[in-house]
């Protein structure tokens, strides 16, 4: 804002400014997203209810530093967080972060817990077109997948992803963080509004978000 002017509303989208910002540094905190290297910021717009994906080239922070305390376990978990940022630079999101962000803004509920509910639910979609993939994430993942098929290896990658956010206390269902029914109508057109679901590896309907929104509840 203090290179480019103008309201933050006016960068709602892909690589709308045109001038590079102040210099930024920051500092990763909890390990997760890689947002000390990325060019997403995502912006809450209090008046309409929504949070704005912002997708900017001018974002990117020009240093992260890293301390975490020496910790081993604290050390790998930033490190996977690092490469995840460098990965969804190149590749930007999916229907996961997309929900969730409406979710946030509508509710202000945490954006890690509800990408963490959703997260097994829009893989059972997004299965129709890419088991393959999640096959290989379940095979790094530590399964066994040698003998399985392509849905087979899919099926275990979200069997495991399911256990592994009931171990770290996910909750089980949106329906547990305040989510209503009746708002799905306005959850699904505000998400498919939004620019992080362009790379989603299948494009879904109106009627397909509020169904992953319905199977997420319980």
């Amino acid at each position: 804002m203090h290179t480019n002017g103008g309201e933050i509303k006016d960068y709602e989208g892909v690589n709308k400014s045109k001038l590079p910002q102040l210099p930024l540094i920051c500092v990763n905190t909890t390990a997760g997203t890689g947002s000390e290297l990325t060019i997403f910021s995502i912006i809450t717009d209090e008046e309409r209810h929504v949070k704005m994906a912002l997708v900017e080239k001018n974002m990117t922070p020009i240093c992260a530093v890293n301390d975490g305390q020496n910790l081993i376990a604290r050390e790998n978990m930033a490190y996977a967080e690092c490469l995840a940022g460098v990965a969804f630079n190149n590749t930007s999101l999916g229907y996961v972060h997309v929900i969730a962000h409406q979710l946030g803004g509508f509710y202000d509920l945490p954006h890690g817990v509800c990408n963490a509910v959703l997260l097994p639910r829009v893989e059972k979609f997004n299965a129709k077109v890419c088991a393959n993939r999640l096959k290989d994430v379940a095979k790094f993942m530590g399964i066994e997948v040698s003998n399985m098929n392509d849905e087979e290896g899919a099926n275990a990658c979200i069997n495991a992803i399911e256990k592994l956010s009931k171990a770290v206390n996910i909750p089980t269902g949106l329906k547990e963080l305040g989510v209503k029914e009746k708002d799905f109508d306005t959850l699904a057109a505000n998400a498919l509004k939004d620019a992080c679901g362009l790379t989603n590896p299948i494009t879904a309907t109106h009627e397909e978000i509020k169904e992953i929104l319905k199977l997420s509840m319980e």
